[in-house]
C-alpha cells in the first residue's frame, strides 16, 4: 500500500515532537536546583469588604412639608452648590410678607420715640406755659411764681420731675428699638427657614439612593437622598481585633475588586472602637484612582498577620512541587541523583512561597520546576 507523504508526515509528527521536546527540555522547562532555606512567615488574612465612596453623606429635610422638585435620579451628577431637592414653602413666604409689615412698624415706632426724645431735651414738656394750671392770673405769672415757690417749701422738684420725663421718654426709645430688632430677628429665622427648603448638594458627587419621590409630605429629619463623591473609593472591612493591633494609618495592603488584578490599598482609617458583639474594628482603605468600581461591590482585602513572635519557617517555591500527584512531593537531590520525597505544607505565603512543615530541612537542595510526570533519578540537564 502506497502512502502519501502527507500521512507519512502526520505518522511521524509525535515521534518529533517528543524528539523536540527531549532535546529541549532545559530551554522549555529552566529548570534549576534550589537550596532549602528559614524565612520569616509571610501568610496574610483575606477579609471580604465593600466598595465605599470616600464621602458620603445622607441628606434630609430640614423642615416639614411636601417635595416639589426633586432633581435627577440614582446615579446623576452634581456640582457644589447645585440644587437637589425642594420642598413647598408657599406659607413660609407669606409669613416672611406679614413679617415685613411689621419691621415697616416696628421702625415708624422708633423713630417716633426718638423724635420725642429730642423734643424733651430742647423743650421739656413741663416748661410748656400751655400746660400748667392758673390761679385767676397769666400762665405766665404761675411759670415764675407758683412753681419756684412750691420748689422752696419743698412740695415739688421741678428738676427731679424734668429728669423723670427724660428717662421715661428714653425707656421708650428703648422699647421701640427691642421691637424692631426682634422682629428682624424673627425675620432672619424665617429666611434660614426658606433657606432650608432647598437640599445643596455639599461637593461634586452623584445621587446614590433616593428615599423620597416628588409630592411625598415629609417631617423635619426625614431622609431625601444618599450623596457621595464616587471619584475617590475605599473599602471598608470589618477586621477582627487580633489583626488590627499592628495595622498602621498609611500601610500598603494588596486588595482585589471584583475581577480586576490585585491593586495596592492604603490604610486611611481605624476606628477606635470595636464592635462589643463581633470584636471586629472597622478599617477603611484608599483605592488608587481610576479604578473600574462601584459603591457596594465586593472586594477582598489580603492582611499581613502579626509579626509578634514571628518565627523563621522553612519554605519552597510553589513551583518546586510535582505536578500530576495526588500527594505534594518534589525532587531532592542526593549526590548527583535524585530521589522523590513526600512532604507536608502548611499555609501558603504571599510570596509564592509554601511552607513546609515536615519533609525537608535547611540545606536540602530540591529541583525547581520540573517537567510533569518525572520521578526518582531525573536530573535536569541544565543542572549545576
Amino acid at each position: 500500500m502506497k502512502v502519501s507523504p502527507k500521512t507519512r508526515f502526520n505518522l511521524q509528527l509525535p515521534y518529533i515532537i517528543m524528539a523536540l521536546t527531549f532535546c529541549f527540555s532545559p530551554f522549555i522547562y529552566a529548570t534549576e536546583i534550589i537550596t532549602v532555606t528559614k524565612l520569616k512567615s509571610q501568610t496574610t488574612s483575606i477579609l471580604g469588604s465593600s466598595v465605599i465612596p470616600k464621602k458620603q453623606v445622607l441628606l434630609s429635610a430640614q423642615i416639614a412639608g411636601r417635595v416639589i422638585s426633586l432633581q435627577g435620579k440614582v446615579g446623576t451628577a452634581f456640582k457644589q452648590g447645585d440644587v437637589i431637592a425642594e420642598i413647598d414653602a408657599s406659607g413660609l413666604l407669606a409669613q416672611r410678607a406679614q413679617m415685613m409689615s411689621q419691621i415697616s412698624a416696628a421702625q415708624a415706632n422708633l423713630h417716633n420715640a426718638k423724635t420725642q426724645y429730642q423734643r424733651e431735651i430742647v423743650s421739656p414738656k413741663r416748661d410748656d406755659i400751655s400746660a400748667m394750671p392758673g390761679f385767676g392770673v397769666p400762665a405766665m405769672m404761675d411759670q415764675y411764681m407758683t412753681r419756684p415757690m412750691a420748689d422752696m417749701m419743698g412740695n415739688n422738684n421741678s428738676s427731679l420731675n424734668k429728669q423723670a420725663d427724660l428717662v421715661n421718654i428714653q425707656s421708650n426709645v428703648a422699647q421701640a428699638n427691642f421691637a424692631l430688632q426682634q422682629t428682624i430677628a424673627q425675620l432672619q429665622q424665617l429666611d434660614s427657614s426658606l433657606r432650608n427648603t432647598k437640599t445643596i448638594a455639599p461637593f461634586d458627587g452623584i445621587i446614590l439612593t433616593k428615599q423620597v419621590e416628588v409630592g411625598d409630605t415629609l417631617q423635619a429629619g426625614q431622609p431625601l437622598v444618599s450623596f457621595g463623591y464616587i471619584k475617590q473609593l475605599q473599602l471598608s472591612a470589618d477586621v477582627p481585633s487580633t489583626l488590627v493591633l499592628h495595622l498602621k494609618q498609611g500601610t500598603k495592603v494588596v486588595a482585589k475588586v471584583a475581577t480586576h488584578p490585585p491593586v495596592q490599598a492604603i490604610i486611611a482609617e481605624i476606628h477606635p472602637i470595636a464592635d462589643p458583639q463581633r470584636h471586629t474594628i472597622v478599617v477603611k482603605f484608599d483605592l488608587p484612582e481610576g479604578i473600574l468600581a462601584s459603591p457596594g461591590m465586593y472586594a477582598e482585602v489580603m492582611l499581613p498577620m502579626s509579626n509578634k513572635n514571628q518565627k523563621s519557617i522553612i519554605t519552597i517555591p510553589a513551583s518546586a512541587l510535582l505536578k500530576g500527584r495526588s500527594l505534594p512531593s518534589v525532587l531532592v537531590m542526593e549526590g548527583k541523583s535524585s530521589a522523590l520525597r513526600l512532604v507536608r505544607l502548611g499555609s501558603r505565603q504571599n510570596n509564592g512561597f509554601v511552607e513546609v512543615l515536615s519533609g525537608l530541612k535547611t540545606g536540602d537542595q530540591i529541583v525547581n520546576r520540573p517537567p510533569a510526570g518525572v520521578t526518582s533519578g531525573w536530573v535536569p540537564q541544565n543542572g549545576q
